[in-house]
């Protein structure tokens, strides 16, 4: 049987699976959830005091164990992340810092973009809605203002988590002098080869008879693969990208190795923030987002709660459930800045997106969260008894039923986002088949 802080790490660690539903994997029971054990706790590390946090569970001191997990939660909310894109002149550097924030490129918080080198210095553009996530515009490499031999200094490399170097035309010299850098100084990069939209739309001009996409596509790939194997790089990976239609060709592949590459908390937050361009996006978010659930839960039930109107028999804080709320809104697109900007960008009509919402159309208030823990609270005894067997949670008697009505209803609403989201892609995507792409992908950017 596995000890009391053994439990407290799956509880807090916990990358429980969706219910069955949309996404088509069924939900652990809570008797499988709390008795498989976890290797590791990632979301411990953040806590500085680790032996109090234990001693506090032990003794069944639930505000002692919310206010050390609060702290944690706020950590993981507000991790620093910066992302370094360089690449080489007019390759499309600032379109991607705007596209993978979500913005076009005529937002006021726009990165400026041009057909020459418009970045002088490195520039921070934070993400609109996550302002720890900041992408930095970097300047272009072998501009005369910024040598190659300089480069690596003025720019300060150590700032940044891990880099984007972009070209629209074959991988220089200079840009593999770039990646040996990187490289030497054990961060991560990822090559992308800009603007095949460009060479595909052109081969498909200069020879319709014998075109393929496919074929087009392999040879820019083979090319980039083989200049910079030339320059000392080993077993090279490239990225094919178009920068206004993020979603095709290699974005999810890329999403997916910078995602895989990142420490656990800051792949959180670099999750949240990505646009929602494919059904594999929407999936690593909601996966994210259900491994925090369970902290969510123990936090509001633990660091301030209060009877919740018309339903006294649970207590928590109904103003942290509500940012928690319109959390998922904001990162599912479903808020009413991007569903506007996603109206505009498609050409939908505004009220055709709203009509597939199964999910709140307005702004989540504490009346609204009260309600849907009303609903949640229906079937939430026999889930709190299964929870009060758990060694852990049976020392903390206060938690019962106040915890797992408030767990049910941000996996409820969580999954319901989740199935919102990929609706509102498939209803933009309804009047312009061509940006409906294989495998659950879309073309269209969405904040």
């Amino acid at each position: 049987m596995p000890g009391r802080w053994d439990i407290l790490s799956q509880l807090c660690c916990l990358s429980s699976g969706p219910e069955d539903g949309e996404l088509g994997v069924r939900q652990p029971m809570a008797s499988e959830v709390f008795q498989s054990c976890l290797s590791q706790c990632k979301i411990l590390e953040l806590s500085k005091d680790t032996r109090a946090l234990k001693e506090a569970f032990e003794a069944g001191d639930l505000p002692a164990v919310a206010a050390k997990l609060q702290s944690t939660l706020h950590s993981l909310e507000n991790v620093r992340l910066d992302v370094g894109v360089t690449g080489g002149m007019g390759s499309g550097k600032s379109t991607f810092v705007n596209a993978i924030r979500g913005l076009g490129d005529e937002d006021p918080n726009s990165a400026c973009t041009g057909v020459v080198e418009m970045t002088v210095d490195p520039t921070p553009y934070p993400h609109p809605k996550y302002p720890s996530v900041v992408f930095w515009d970097l300047p272009g490499v072998g501009t005369p203002a910024f040598r190659a031999d300089k480069y690596f200094q003025r720019v300060q490399l150590f700032r940044y988590d891990f880099f984007l170097i972009i070209t629209s035309e074959s991988f220089t010299t200079d840009l593999a002098e770039l990646a040996l850098e990187i490289l030497r100084r054990g961060k991560h990069f990822y090559c992308v080869r800009s603007k095949v939209d460009v060479d595909i739309a052109a081969s498909r001009s200069r020879r319709p008879s014998s075109f393929s996409e496919e074929r087009v596509l392999n040879q820019i790939r083979d090319d980039c693969a083989q200049r910079l194997e030339a320059q000392g790089l080993r077993d090279p990976k490239v990225f094919l990208l178009s920068m206004f239609e993020l979603g095709k060709y290699d974005f999810h592949l890329l999403e997916e190795s910078m995602v895989r590459d990142l420490e656990s908390h800051k792949r959180h937050a670099f999750l949240v923030a990505l646009p929602n361009v494919s059904k594999p996006t929407l999936e690593r978010k909601a996966a994210s987002l259900r491994q925090h659930t369970w902290l969510v839960a123990t936090v509001a039930c633990g660091a301030n709660p209060r009877p919740v109107p018309g339903l006294p028999e649970v207590a928590c804080d109904l103003y942290m459930l509500t940012r928690a709320l319109e959390g998922y809104r904001h990162s599912f697109g479903l808020d009413g800045g991007s569903l506007v900007r996603l109206a505009e960008q498609t050409g939908q009509p505004l009220h055709k997106i709203l009509q597939v919402l199964q999910g709140p159309k307005t702004k989540v208030t504490e009346v609204l969260v009260a309600e849907l823990l009303g609903q949640a609270s229906g079937d939430a005894s026999a889930f709190s008894q299964k929870l009060l067997n758990v060694p852990i949670l049976g020392s903390l008697a206060s938690c019962g039923l106040s915890f797992a009505t408030v767990y049910r209803m941000l996996r409820t609403s969580l999954d319901v986002a989740v199935s919102d989201a990929q609706s509102v892609l498939v209803q933009a995507s309804l009047d312009n088949p061509d940006r409906r792409l294989p495998d659950g992908q879309w073309s269209q950017p969405s904040a």
